[in-house]
């Protein structure tokens, strides 16, 4: 659910800013623990154009899910509701911005991982993805090491670890400045930005799911 990608057609030079700031672990979720379908949807945005197709076929598949989550994300009323809390300040980064902070409440949702924890969920996904690290693209390889050390899975719990990304955002971000003011809006909305998860989860879940048997069938 990485809105860069989409906003760079309108300003020139956000997909640069990061590559990509996103909500690994929603990504990581809605990836029902098919380990090539993991792998594409993580890689997904390190992998540009005709690139897909120098993966494997059930990789492609996790690639273009990816993708269709980006769409059904960036589409969807709710998401455009949130991003308005932000975008006086943020612009289009308002986007961005709220992919980042949905991971908080993807890993406070506790019957996501019903009967395993956030930890072994991320111990698992962590595992998951080093079989595929020899085809990794380049700029993930690079990024797989800090992510597991550091479990930036487990830490979107934490107020913290949503402060920290956010962080992150504004260290690589063109023509943003600081990122004190999206954490506070993040804070003093967190009562609407939990409505709206409630609501826009749930059925990115049942779209995700029905387009994967979709896929299967072909």
């Amino acid at each position: 659910m990485c809105n860069a990608v989409h906003h760079s057609t309108v300003i020139n030079g956000i997909s640069k800013f990061v590559n990509c700031i996103m909500n690994y672990l929603a990504h990581a979720y809605l990836s029902f623990r098919d380990p090539s379908i993991l792998a594409g949807n993580m890689i997904s945005d390190y992998v540009k154009g005709k690139k897909k197709f120098d993966y494997p076929e059930r990789v492609q598949e996790g690639i273009m899910l990816h993708r269709f989550i980006d769409q059904f994300t960036d589409e969807h009323p709710v998401n455009r509701e949130l991003q308005k809390i932000f975008k006086p300040n943020y612009g289009l980064y308002s986007g961005p911005i709220v992919d980042v902070i949905l991971d908080y409440f993807v890993a406070n949702d506790s019957k996501l991982y019903d009967p395993q924890s956030l930890m072994e969920f991320s111990t698992d996904v962590y595992e998951m993805l080093a079989a595929f690290e020899p085809i990794f693209p380049e700029k993930f390889g690079r990024m797989f090491p800090y992510m597991k050390s550091q479990n930036w899975l487990y830490h979107y719990q934490f107020r913290e670890g949503i402060k920290n990304s956010l962080g992150g955002l504004a260290r690589r971000a063109r023509y943003i400045e600081e990122t004190a003011t999206a954490f506070r809006l993040y804070t003093d909305n967190i009562e609407t930005i939990q409505a709206g998860y409630n609501e826009f989860f749930p059925e990115l879940k049942k779209m995700t799911l029905t387009e994967i048997r979709l896929s299967n069938q072909a």
